[in-house]
């Protein structure tokens, strides 16, 4: 071929690529699809670890052995309760991070005319909100509120009958640790380019989310159970938003390909 019919062929693709048929998709769709193995793993993985956050959500003595290592028998307190440290660091400016972070990703994605971005960033917020949403409507009180650690409401287990004297309530799951667990959005944001890294986020979600949920137990706001409810809460959160923006979008580009 001449080096001029190389001209323009290149260009004659160039105008192809920018044609209103292709346009839309592909500024609206840049977003990528998870295989149903995937999904089907996703799910086994959840059925197993809920049926473990249950039995041990059923048989408290692994979050009482926890709780009684801060809580001071003589005072009737957990003197960390108050801590400095553990409320500014771990329960106030972590959190605030995370939210700092996912706003700005927000921010840039919107300007860069990212989808990807947006979605993942948005997704930070789905799981912390289901979370919060269940921990409003809970009957279980916190470790500080519970006569077993000074206060004067009752403990009854996960699925158990609500005694009268619950007390306040609105402790489960825990609601400070899904602002850690949320980082593990950003696995949909590397995957399948970058599945390292992606499972590296992964990981470094669960992990924040872990010690800012144990900083909780510390001060006696939480069971560690609680705080691995919001975990699983918050990736059945993502996994479920991501998946129904997947599935809508193969719908839109099985239309945009006339099939059916």
């Amino acid at each position: 071929m001449s080096p001029e019919g190389a001209v323009k062929s290149l260009l004659s693709r160039a105008v192809d690529l920018n044609r209103a048929s292709t346009a839309p998709v592909i500024k609206i769709f840049p977003l990528y699809s998870l295989s149903r193995r995937f999904y089907c793993f996703q799910v086994f993985g959840l059925l197993i670890s809920g049926l473990l956050f249950v039995w041990l959500s059923r048989h408290a003595q692994f979050d009482l052995a926890l709780s009684r290592i801060w809580f001071d028998p003589l005072s009737g307190h957990f003197p960390l309760q108050e801590n400095v440290w553990l409320d500014l660091i771990n329960h106030r400016l972590l959190k605030q991070g995370v939210i700092a972070g996912a706003l700005l990703g927000l921010l840039w994605g919107g300007v860069r005319r990212e989808p990807r971005v947006v979605l993942v960033m948005l997704m930070f917020a789905v799981g912390p909100l289901v979370v919060g949403l269940l921990k409003a409507t809970s009957a279980h009180s916190c470790p500080w509120d519970l006569t077993l650690f000074g206060g004067k409401a009752a403990d009854f287990p996960l699925f158990g009958a609500v005694p009268e004297n619950a007390g306040p309530g609105r402790c489960f799951p825990g609601g400070h640790a899904s602002s850690g667990f949320s980082v593990m959005a950003l696995f949909f944001l590397f995957y399948p380019q970058r599945q390292r890294l992606a499972w590296a986020c992964w990981g470094a979600g669960i992990a924040l989310g872990l010690v800012m949920g144990y900083g909780q137990v510390m001060r006696g706001a939480h069971f560690f159970t609680h705080n691995l409810w919001a975990g699983w809460w918050v990736w059945v959160s993502q996994l479920a938003v991501f998946g129904w923006v997947d599935g809508y979008r193969r719908i839109k580009l099985r239309k945009s390909n006339g099939t059916t």
